[in-house]
């Protein structure tokens, strides 16, 4: 028998950051916000706060939070949040995508979890390698409809109580109209790598090696920035997502810092038990000029580099979903697309499967992490060696930000183009894929692209 679900479309002006606005300052906030491509990818944004269980993982530590007791155990974290999620699985059917469940993150770290890999990069950052709120009571925004629903599934408290005390915070706060400012200042920041220019050319030569030597045939190196920040985390993501809106971008307060991120790639989305993922890569940078735009577009779409590069991690993710799909079901349906951000354009693949019926929605999410565009082919290898030439964890970046619902459906994203802001100091990782014809100068170069839109909003 389906679980009830109460849904209340609610009148306000008020756009989406405005909302969240509203609810910014309780607990464990979060924002997935789909800034752009309404028609596809970024239909809806979802708002929530104050979660009922919290869900935290630090290697094999692992705590959870309810009613102000913590639990705290030992283990895998995928284990143990499949086994919390498990006592929340219900079956119900809306036309609203997400309505409730887990929202937050999965970090690159907890690949350690799925592969025995060696551990050398320096955590200096010192974030949780996972953090979940279980929400009842989500606010749902869909853009093309230009409409806004609470929905609460009754967990919480009564799902009328939790709909009206919601609706009525809006209408309390529909004055609230915000203009964000944006007065960029070049390089008034100072930006510090974990490498020098000369240290990450190094280091790629490196990779070049491996693949030489037949180790891996492409991996992706990146490198960290980071800088001190005076404004707060939410004006910083207010700043990003008016210069680089993306449709999977998000702004989550996990209670130790924030994460500020604009990402454009889905990682894993499941509806109805049928998995999509969406790698990217292939990266030009915007022209100056139309004609320069234009350009750098039609280069994009010729290259055979990123062509070839792009259809190794497509059979890498091919094989991923194989793994969790049933037979015959894993396709490409969408091949070399062509896609245009603020600052950059990008070649993305869709492979779809249908989830066998023995997996649960943790085990394809196990199976498939982190996702192949930001680790290499073969997988394991690129991941040791990303380990062996990159100084520090990357920690969230890399990692997935999204929803699970408590009926099962999913959408995380990729962390690219993602500031984690903690203790007045803002980091974010920027890299590409590296292959063996890759040239040192242009894969710098390319990093620095894909900072441009983070060290705008910082400087602004």
């Amino acid at each position: 028998m389906d679980k009830k679900v109460l849904i209340k479309e609610i009148e306000t002006e008020l756009n989406g950051f405005e909302i969240y606005s509203l609810f910014k300052d309780y607990s464990y906030s979060f924002f997935l916000d789909s800034g752009m491509d309404y028609e596809k990818l970024g239909k809806y944004s979802f708002i929530g706060f104050d979660p009922f269980i919290v869900f935290k993982s630090k290697n094999d530590d692992i705590e959870i939070i309810q009613r102000g007791e913590i639990e705290r155990l030992k283990g895998n974290p995928f284990f143990e949040l499949k086994t919390l999620l498990s006592k929340y699985d219900m079956s119900y059917k809306t036309e609203l995508p997400f309505v409730g469940g887990a929202v937050g993150y999965f970090g690159y770290d907890l690949c350690h979890h799925v592969e025995r890999l060696q551990r050398t990069a320096v955590d200096d950052v010192n974030i949780p390698d996972s953090f979940f709120g279980l929400y009842d009571g989500v606010i749902i925004i869909e853009h093309k409809r230009n409409k806004v629903f609470v929905a609460s599934i009754g967990i919480k408290d009564k799902a009328d109580i939790v709909v009206d005390e919601i609706a009525k915070k809006i209408e309390a706060g529909k004055n609230k109209r915000l203009d964000i400012k944006i007065d960029y200042e070049e390089n008034r920041k100072k930006f510090r790598s974990n490498f020098t220019k000369e240290g990450y050319i190094e280091a790629l030569e490196k990779l070049k090696n491996y693949i030489k030597e037949g180790d891996i045939y492409q991996a992706n190196l990146t490198q960290r920035f980071e800088c001190d920040i005076d404004v707060s985390p939410y004006e910083l993501y207010g700043k990003l997502r008016a210069i680089n809106p993306a449709p999977f971008a998000s702004f989550i307060d996990f209670g130790e810092g924030h994460i500020v991120s604009s990402s454009p790639e889905r990682f894993i989305k499941i509806t109805d038990r049928v998995i999509e993922t969406r790698p990217i890569k292939g990266t030009r940078p915007r022209g100056k000029t139309p004609e320069e735009d234009k350009r750098n577009r039609e280069e994009l779409l010729i290259s055979e580099k990123d062509k070839a590069e792009l259809l190794m991690i497509v059979d890498l993710e091919r094989n991923d979903l194989g793994r969790v799909s049933k037979t015959g079901t894993v396709k490409v349906t969408e091949l070399f697309h062509l896609e245009e951000y603020a600052t950059v354009y990008h070649l993305v693949s869709t492979v779809v499967g249908e989830m066998k019926d023995d997996h649960e929605i943790i085990d394809v999410i196990k199976a498939t992490f982190p996702g192949g565009s930001i680790t290499g082919a073969p997988k394991i290898r690129s991941m040791e060696i990303i380990d062996e030439l990159e100084p520090t964890q990357r920690n969230i970046y890399t990692g997935s930000i999204g929803y699970i619902g408590f009926n099962g459906d999913t959408d995380l994203n990729i962390v690219i183009r993602t500031i984690v802001c903690k203790d007045n100091k803002a980091y974010f990782q920027v890299g590409g894929g590296i292959v063996w014809d890759s040239d040192p100068e242009m894969e710098y170069e390319e990093t620095l692209h894909k900072a441009k839109a983070l060290m705008e909003a910082l400087n602004s």
